[in-house]
Order: structure tokens, then C-alpha cells, then sequence
């Protein structure tokens, strides 16, 4: 029976992160493919199925409207079709609040997610791993004595929920892992550690 159960964990641990694989990369090629409208599927444009052939057209729109997007005609069209859609009063708040994160995640010169830190959270005494995301600004800033930042800290082991919290510098600790690295050990609940030469590194730099 031990030898029944030890064989059966063995098997999980080898097949259940290949069919998440699959299953998270075939969300994602169903949704991309589901945006495409049906004069653009291949069983209009060829007469057949093509795999795939929906997904080749989305990642090419969206190379396409980047290229047409960085000249200064692209770059008036846009603004113009924003101001469109913030002149819709409910389209409005989704598109800006989309647009703020997707601008703050997704810009080469961003900020968000580019440093790990350590942080005593939720008390004093108990330490967990956040993501450095920038620093308060404007009317937060002014309420606030001395230099803080803005830290991220992700749940376990779903990374994708969490809390912003504004903290003094003083209180964030650098660290020398990637931000792969550390939401691999968030999203391990601590088993999947950092490699020992850069935990070594980042000990040794404190």
C-alpha cells in the first residue's frame, strides 16, 4: 500500500503540472481565438479549419496597430478613438482603469514588478515576499512623513489577488532574486526556494 501511494504521488507530481500546462495554454489560445471575428476565420478565408490560424491573426493585428500606433498619425488616431469611448459613461471607467494597469504592467520604461522586496507583513516579526511597484504620489504622498513606497504583496497561491500597501523605505528590504524567482516561492507556499547562490548573494549584500 506505501508502495501503491508513494508511485501514485510520483505520477501527480509528473502529470499534474504538464496538464495545467495545458489547460492555461489552450484558455489562451480559445480566447485569442474567440476575438476574431468570422470573416477572418479560415473557414471563411480557405474553405477549411486551419489550428492555430486565429491566433496567428490576433498576435498580427495587434503587431500591426503597434506599428501603425509608434508614427504621429497612429498616435492621433488613438487619442481619438480614447476620446470616443470617454465620452461613454459606463465604457469610460472600464477602458481608463484597464488602461492605467495595462500602461503601469506593460510599458517598456514601467516600473511595476521590476524589483523583489522583503516586507514584515501583517505584523511586525512576521516577514513575507512583495513586489516593489513605484512610490505614492500626489495628495498620498503629501500626507505622508518621509520617503515610502509602494509594495504589492501577492496571496498563495494565487499571485493574481493580494494587497497595496504604502511603507516607509526603511522598512523594505532589497532583494537579489528575480521576480520569476519569487513568484515561484509565493506560488509554492515556500517549497519551490530560490537557488542557494543567490539567497547566499542577497545575505551576503545585507
Amino acid at each position: 500500500m506505501r508502495s501503491f501511494k508513494k508511485y501514485f504521488i510520483t505520477g501527480l507530481l509528473i502529470w499534474v503540472p504538464l496538464v495545467i500546462t495545458v489547460w492555461v495554454l489552450g484558455l489562451a489560445v480559445n480566447t485569442l481565438e474567440s476575438v476574431v471575428p468570422a470573416f477572418l476565420s479560415p473557414q471563411a478565408l480557405f474553405g477549411r479549419d486551419i489550428p492555430g490560424f486565429r491566433v496567428v491573426v490576433v498576435i498580427a493585428v495587434v503587431l500591426v496597430t503597434g506599428i501603425l500606433a509608434a508614427n504621429f498619425l497612429g498616435r492621433g488616431i488613438v487619442r481619438l478613438w480614447e476620446n470616443v469611448l470617454g465620452r461613454i459613461p459606463l465604457v469610460r471607467s472600464i477602458y481608463q482603469s484597464v488602461k492605467q494597469v495595462s500602461d503601469t504592467l506593460l510599458a517598456p520604461n514601467g516600473q511595476a514588478f521590476r524589483q523583489a522586496v522583503l516586507v514584515q507583513y501583517p505584523r511586525p516579526g512576521s516577514w513575507t515576499i512583495g513586489l516593489l511597484t513605484g512610490a505614492p504620489s500626489g495628495e498620498v504622498a503629501s500626507l505622508l512623513s518621509g520617503e515610502h513606497v509602494s509594495v504589492y504583496i501577492p496571496t498563495t497561491p494565487n499571485p493574481t489577488s493580494g494587497f497595496f500597501l504604502m511603507m516607509p523605505r526603511s522598512e523594505v528590504l532589497p532583494l537579489n532574486m528575480s521576480v520569476d524567482a519569487a513568484l515561484k516561492y509565493i506560488v509554492s507556499m515556500g517549497v519551490v526556494a530560490p537557488a542557494a547562490s543567490v539567497t547566499k548573494k542577497s545575505t551576503s549584500n545585507e
